[in-house]
């Protein structure tokens, strides 16, 4: 999962950050809600955490200008508000969900997993390119009937490639869509988990469907299945 953190206590920010990427998520951080604006009208995210009290536009209205320019991703908001009436406002302008400070962070996780399964009812199917299957909401992936052991990193970078099959895609676009916006463009990380991954989903099955576009990046192809008599796969 995506998420977009729109805090201005800096210092706060930082600490859920790092907790959401130590339990597996890719976090950004925008500390006003114009920049929340932009961001989350022009990425992906899979839930927004929505600060009420920011400076310039606060959350209230930036939840509330999100939905009026479309953005149908899940709102949590944050607040040191408690009372019924301010939950009720943030609730009326858009938002899905509200957390009061402060909160225990196990909880702020329960509620990011459940605001994200809404959206994989509508916009999660499973994805399959030839005998490849990949389930965006149970983070499982199978090779024919053989289930395949990823970690979180090695699993957004193949739902990238298994969603744009015979794609070109660049190692930036790869970047933008398997890793949070603290790494760089010149980093070679794409190239060490693109070596992971043909490790575990082609070369144990005698297969090279993850393919280097020189020049480019990579690219995710449709290979037929091998003949029996080629699929000597080592034992153990």
């Amino acid at each position: 999962m995506r998420i977009l953190i729109v805090e201005d206590e800096v210092k706060l920010a930082s600490l859920i950050r790092r907790g959401l990427r130590e339990e597996g998520f890719l976090a950004d951080v925008a500390i006003k809600g114009e920049d929340a604006l932009w961001m989350a009208g022009t990425t992906d995210y899979d839930v927004l955490v929505l600060d009420v009290m920011l400076p310039g536009i606060d959350g209230l209205e930036t939840c509330k200008r999100l939905r009026a320019d479309g953005v149908r991703t899940p709102i949590l908001m944050l607040t040191a508000k408690g009372e019924v009436s301010d939950r009720i406002e943030g609730l009326n302008v858009g938002a899905d969900d509200y957390l009061t400070k402060p909160f225990a962070f196990g909880e702020l996780v329960a509620r990011l997993h459940a605001l994200g399964r809404r959206g994989d009812v509508e916009r999660l199917p499973v994805l399959e390119v030839g005998d490849l299957r990949l389930d965006p909401v149970t983070h499982r992936v199978w090779r024919e009937q053989e289930e395949i052991e990823l970690s979180a990193k090695e699993f957004l970078l193949l739902a990238t490639l298994m969603r744009h099959p015979g794609a070109a895609l660049s190692r930036q676009q790869l970047l933008e869509h398997a890793w949070d916006s603290e790494y760089e463009a010149q980093s070679n990380v794409v190239d060490v988990y693109i070596r992971y991954l043909r490790d575990k989903v082609d070369r144990p099955f005698g297969r090279s469907s993850i393919e280097t576009v020189r020049g480019v990046g990579y690219r995710l192809i449709n290979e037929p299945e091998p003949p029996i008599d080629d699929l000597q796969r080592p034992l153990g």
